[in-house]
């Protein structure tokens, strides 16, 4: 690994890839291998979207190097709207039909069924009245119905095995599938805690010889604890033995495999194959941007697994792909910008050679959420050039963009206009036949506001050739997304409304206008020439819609100048501008906080995504707490110094939300003091940050 020294501390950088480089470019997890025919396919967890409840997936490849993606259309329940496609697998039927199973947690956590004529869908339910396959609760009461997988015996009965957060919940469950309806479980059991020692989630069951291999995984998801093990039987019921080798798969020493998990096996020749997540590099916080990767899984005898050696060798290097030499492999490349990613852990650059280097592991980014954004590939001679595929950072939402041709990169001619494109995919194909030294990909908007232009990989070809399957997901009907005004939205200053004597007219100042109304005990507090809101169980909130601006993605910078009497442990929310309600899911949601807890900086609804103070500000004292979010990074500032931050992809709902001074939507009141409090569009940096301190500070009297 290369270390760069940035701000005085050792960071992490740029990471070699090479052998350990994912199969998929995007963030996917969960993932289960099948071959139907002689197109393999991978069906997973749409992941990095409020936790982990992306469109309903699967990838499919002849070669298993060259991976497509298509959106699934299952139809949702008749109570809700799905929007949770966890863990899936299939089985082909004896009737030649396909059943698709996942879990979903939004009316209890249950396995849902469906079928097919085909491996891709369209699908229908299995049970028309939304019954669950495996219910909550089943076998016993509380038990959580997820992470379900299919194993099929050699007399051909098929049995289950599921179970989460399983240390909690008494052991993983095993039972029969009903194989002529395939829509039901019977004969279910728990398997005792001792027969898998250290489990967390996501059991997976094959057959070696005349053992049953009850793999499974333990730690924690959500970091570099997760693994996975193993325990055997003779029989799909257990009792079963914990392996010798334990954990078999864990996270390296040099981070190129960071908590790797939730697998399934490819048989292939003989020869066997672990497929499974782990986290993105740099990591996304939460551990919930996840990857998919392959290595050979070797057999000791029928009931010991060797520990698997990450960057082991893949089936797809003894398969012969129709897919042509890929001319942009290497190529020079210049962009219009890049992201520089600066935190507390990591000094990276997504460079623009990243774009054609290859890898899944690697993309180029823009600099920022702007549009338009501008990539430019020189091939080095003139060649011929018949299709070009991209592979955009997000494979479930559509980019609207242009590919454009050029003999001496100045004059450009289109090779495809995608400007109005609403079919998300990845690769995204397109085909013209022109003869050129320069390629220029130019992104013009995304699907989902606040993402930046980013792409794994952009691929050129002299020649066509066959893509596994014909068929394309559905446009989208939503058009793109809110575009930031660039201002400051808000603006609120105690020192001026004390000034103008307007205390029951609390006027935006900001772009978007408004007034500020008074919901409980709030009141003007003046000492020592500084004015400042007094909050005792009251809030200050906007008659404004949040702009839309904010929504999703959307970057933001929040400032305020705040003293707290007393610190709780909890609570003290300064300014909230989400509706927890809508989705109530990890990310969609946001809130600036100061208390001492592990949300004491950002909430987001679940500890393994909430931000806490490194240096909690010392209580009873004036202090400039400053909150950016770039659309990459979460940036905490203290009195102008940087404190805390994390990678971040959030979907903010804001739809029917307030903003909110001085408390949640929920409550959670701030009780101190508070000078000023202004908000932005978009992220500051650090020296904007400083500046607006000196300008703001309260102990001037200043108005902004």
């Amino acid at each position: 690994m290369v270390l760069g020294n940035v701000f005085g501390q050792k960071k992490d950088a740029q990471l070699p890839v090479g052998k350990v480089d994912p199969i998929l470019p995007g963030y996917f997890a969960d993932p289960t291998i099948k071959k139907f025919g002689d197109i393999y396919y991978i069906y997973a967890t749409t992941d990095n979207e409020m936790l982990a409840s992306g469109v309903p997936t699967v990838w499919y490849s002849k070669d298993f190097e060259h991976w497509y993606n298509y959106t699934m259309e299952v139809p949702s329940l008749e109570s809700i709207n799905l929007r949770n496609f966890w863990a899936p697998d299939i089985i082909e039927g004896s009737d030649g039909r396909y059943y698709l199973y996942f879990g979903n947690c939004q009316a209890g956590c249950n396995i849902y069924g469906y079928v097919s004529s085909s491996p891709v869908g369209p699908w229908e339910k299995l049970n028309k009245d939304d019954t669950p396959v495996i219910a909550h609760n089943y076998p016993r009461e509380g038990f959580p119905s997820l992470d379900a997988q299919f194993f099929t015996d050699d007399d051909g009965r098929i049995y289950a095995y599921w179970g989460t957060w399983v240390h909690y919940n008494g052991g993983y469950a095993v039972g029969e599938l009903d194989s002529e309806s395939m829509s039901k479980i019977k004969n279910p059991k728990n398997i005792p805690l001792e027969q898998t020692p250290e489990p967390f989630e996501a059991a997976y069951m094959m057959k070696k010889g005349g053992k049953y291999i009850l793999m499974y995984s333990g730690g924690s998801c959500h970091d570099e604890t997760y693994n996975v093990r193993y325990s055997y039987s003779d029989s799909p019921y257990g009792p079963f033995t914990p392996g010798a080798k334990k954990p078999i798969l864990s996270s390296n020493d040099n981070v190129t495999v960071h908590g790797p998990g939730h697998h399934s096996v490819l048989e292939e020749d003989g020869n066997y194959y672990i497929v499974y997540h782990k986290h993105d590099y740099p990591m996304t916080r939460g551990g919930l941007s996840r990857q998919v990767s392959v290595d050979e899984l070797i057999f000791e005898n029928d009931s010991t697994i060797q520990q698997v050696m990450p960057g082991s060798k893949r089936p797809g290097k003894s398969i012969k792909s129709n897919v042509p030499t890929n001319l942009a492999l290497n190529a020079k490349v210049s962009a219009s910008s890049f992201y520089q990613l600066e935190s507390h852990k990591y000094d990276y650059a997504y460079r623009p050679s990243f774009a054609t280097d290859g890898y899944n592991a690697t993309m180029w980014k823009a600099s920022d959420n702007s549009f338009p954004q501008d990539l430019t590939i020189d091939l080095g001679k003139p060649t011929r050039i018949k299709r070009i595929m991209t592979q955009f950072e997000f494979a479930g939402y559509y980019y609207q963009y242009k590919l454009e041709y050029s003999f001496d990169g100045k004059n450009w001619e289109v090779f495809a206009d995608r400007s109005k494109n609403r079919i998300a995919g990845s690769p995204m194909i397109d085909d013209a036949d022109v003869i050129a030294q320069y390629i220029k990909l130019t992104v013009l908007d995304t699907e989902k506001t606040g993402l930046l232009a980013a792409v794994w990989n952009i691929k050129v070809f002299g020649s066509l050739f066959d893509v596994p399957l014909d068929i394309e997901s559905r446009p989208s009907k939503q058009g793109p997304g809110a575009k930031g005004s660039h201002q400051k939205i808000v603006s609120i200053n105690a020192q001026e409304v004390l000034a103008k004597n307007s205390r029951d007219n609390l006027a935006n100042k900001g772009s978007i206008g408004g007034i500020f109304e008074k919901k409980g005990e709030v009141s003007i507090y003046q000492e020592d020439g500084v004015a400042a809101f007094d909050f005792k169980k009251g809030a200050l909130v906007l008659d404004q819609p949040v702009p839309k601006s904010l929504q999703w993605n959307g970057a933001f910078t929040v400032a305020t100048w705040v003293k707290n009497p007393e610190i709780s442990t909890e609570g003290e929310c300064l300014l909230s501008w989400c509706d927890r309600f809508k989705f109530n899911l990890a990310n969609s949601y946001n809130a600036l906080h100061y208390n001492r807890g592990n949300y004491g900086a950002v909430a987001h609804l679940d500890s393994h995504f909430d931000m806490k103070y490194n240096n909690l500000p010392t209580a009873n004292e004036w202090h400039h707490i400053v909150l950016t979010f770039d659309g990459v990074v979460e940036k905490m500032y203290v009195n102008g110094k940087l404190d805390n931050s994390q990678i971040m992809v959030l979907a903010s709902q804001t739809e029917n939300a307030k903003l909110r001074i001085g408390a949640s939507d929920i409550g959670e009141n701030f009780s101190g003091y508070m000078a000023s409090l202004q908000m932005y569009d978009y992220a500051l940096n650090e020296r904007d940050v400083q500046k607006l301190m000196q300008k703001t500070k309260p102990s001037e009297s200043k108005n902004e």
